[in-house]
């Protein structure tokens, strides 16, 4: 990883500018409760904000990963490896069995999920739009 030191942590109110920079998928509200709630984290390189990952319960019960990104010039070198294995690894710690996630079927992040130890288990078929790929990870 060229010798940088990368820190994940829970994303925090002060992220808030970075975090939309990657991220315009969801409302301030839902940010400022993700925050609350310690469902996002925030990859730091050398104190420099690099990487998000949200996640929420899919029926109230199963994590799910909704968004992992990477800035542009910090992709292919671990940082979403390592999003991913510390929203594992908190899921494990809490005592969840397994985890999900999601992507497009025309979008590259599929192998990436798969690469990781992510199966395929299910497609979610939405009008006018690529299949949306659902896959689980077995904690």
């Amino acid at each position: 990883m060229e010798n940088r030191k990368l820190l994940i942590r829970n994303a925090e109110f002060d992220d808030k500018v970075f975090w939309f920079s990657l991220d315009r998928h969801m409302s301030e509200t839902e940010f400022e409760r993700k925050v609350r709630d310690k469902q996002g984290y925030v990859a730091l390189s050398d104190g420099e904000p690099v990487g998000i990952l949200r996640y929420n319960l899919f029926w109230d019960n199963t994590p799910f990963c909704n968004l992992l990104y990477v800035k542009e010039g910090h992709r292919g070198i671990g940082i979403g490896k390592q999003l991913m294995a510390r929203f594992e690894d908190d899921m494990r710690e809490a005592g969840y069995k397994f985890v999900l996630t999601s992507t497009q079927s025309n979008e590259e992040a599929q192998y990436f999920y798969r690469a990781i130890g992510y199966l395929d288990c299910g497609e979610l078929h939405l009008p006018e739009e690529s299949a949306e790929l659902l896959l689980r990870k077995e904690l």
